[in-house]
Formats: structure tokens, sequence, C-alpha cells
């Protein structure tokens, strides 16, 4: 892209660097991205293919992004609605390395959005995932005092309920639900620990199984945006911390009900 191209831009190539802008911004904040990197990689994105000016509006479940043009005395304002994805860094971080490409390279906006289309995002064998969660709950539950009865019983549950989870979230089962119903799996399974008197600390067992599902990143996500002035984003995704949170525990409380367990 030339220097001339760069600073005159006619309202039809601006009005699609705003769509490669947003599309970057959107795939951003679905994948978990905190709200001031999204802001500043749109407007190093804009700037890099030629905007004098990117102004972004966040809310949990959409973008609104305005760019302007100084030269032209035009503006072109685009709204984008985000789905709630899982939290992946990969996708965050692909799409922080294309703006890089192009500050550096100098790429143009077909560059954008040939890059953006070849995104996906990076899973680990999801065997190896169920594995290490059950192992890092088990470790948890060890740690905090469980015997080697109460830490087999921590993988086994932790286990299962990672692979129940991952199965609900490859039927596209909406968050809440998914949390609820693994909980319910992880504590159906540690509370049997506890009726068949096989560990002598079962109540380790019970809470370390569900380990798995403290819904930590939008916690931190949402005390960072707080602070940092974006006060819907940092209300909205504490809320939806809030929400998993309830989910879990309404999964546990349900199946302490199956169980006919009185208590921890």
């Amino acid at each position: 892209m030339d220097e001339q191209t760069k600073t005159i831009l006619t309202y039809e190539e601006q009005t699609r660097i705003t769509r490669a802008i947003i599309k970057a911004a959107v795939l951003m904040l679905e994948f978990g991205a905190e709200s001031t990197l999204i802001e500043t990689t749109a407007q190093r994105l804009g700037k890099a293919l030629g905007i004098d000016s990117v102004e972004v509006s966040l809310i949990p479940s959409a973008i609104v992004l305005s760019t302007l043009s100084k030269k032209q005395t035009q503006s072109v304002t685009t709204t984008r609605r985000a789905h709630h994805k899982p939290i992946n860094m990969s996708i965050v971080c692909n799409v922080q390395k294309m703006c890089y490409d192009v500050e550096k390279y100098k790429y143009d906006v077909d560059f954008v959005f040939k890059t953006m289309k070849e995104i996906q995002p990076d899973y680990y064998n999801r065997w190896l995932v169920v594995f290490m969660v059950g192992l890092s709950c088990a470790s948890f539950a060890y740690l905090y005092g469980a015997d080697w009865q109460a830490f087999l019983t921590t993988f086994v549950a932790s286990s299962v309920a990672m692979f129940t989870r991952q199965e609900l979230a490859k039927r596209k089962f909406v968050m809440i639900i998914t949390f609820g119903i693994t909980a319910f799996v992880a504590t159906i399974i540690a509370g049997l620990s506890q009726i068949y008197h096989f560990s002598s600390t079962p109540n380790i067992a019970l809470s370390a199984s569900v380990i798995l599902l403290a819904p930590g990143f939008p916690f931190v996500n949402s005390v960072l945006d707080a602070v940092k002035g974006y006060l819907a984003m940092g209300w909205g995704r504490w809320m939806q911390a809030v929400l998993l949170t309830v989910a879990t525990s309404i999964g546990m409380i349900l199946a302490f009900t199956v169980l006919n367990l009185k208590g921890w």
C-alpha cells in the first residue's frame, strides 16, 4: 500500500477497512481478550491501514466501531454482535500477530481478511485435557489433605466431568447449562465415596472435583476492565462469572438432593 493510498481513501475503501477492523475486534472479544487490548489492537490496525482515527465502544455482546478519515472528512460506523465462545488465547495471539505483520510489512486490507479467514482455534488433544484436568483437581485435593482414596475419586470425578463438559460444548449447549450439568456429574461421582465410605476425606473430594468449573478468567477480566474504565464490560463479565458460579452451585445442590447427602 503506497503513501497516497494510505492518505486518500474512498468511502468504499474506508468501509471495507472498517469491516476488517471490527471483524478482528469481534474475534478478540469472543475469545476472551481484555477490553484495553481489543481497543488498542483496533486502533493500531486502523492506523496501519490508513485510517486517521478509530473509536471503539464495547459491551459484552457487541462492538460499535467508527473510523474517521480527516482528509476526506468522512466517517464510517458499524456494529457487530459478539457471540460468547470458550476462552482461547491462541485466537487473540493470532489476531495480534496479524496486526503486527500489517504494521511491519505494510500489508493491505485483503491480507487482513485472508488471514482472519485462516485463523482457527488451536486445541489440545481432548484426552490429554481430560487427563490433565483430572490430575490437577486431584493434586489440589491432595494438597488440601485428601487421602489417596479421595485423590483417586477426585481424579475420576473431575475427568468424567471434563469429558461431559467437552461433549456439551461440542453440541453447543448454553454455557450456564453446561456448567450446571458438569457440576452435577462431578458431585454425583465424588458423592459416592461418601455414601460407600470409600475415603476418610470425602468432603475434600466433593469440593476439589468441581474446581475445573471455577470461572477465574471472567472474574479477572471483569476487575481489569472496571479498573481501566470499561465499566459496562467489567459489569457484564462479572455478571457472567457470577451466573456460571450459580449454575455450578445449582448442579451440586441437585446432586446432593439425588444422593440424599445432608452436607459436606
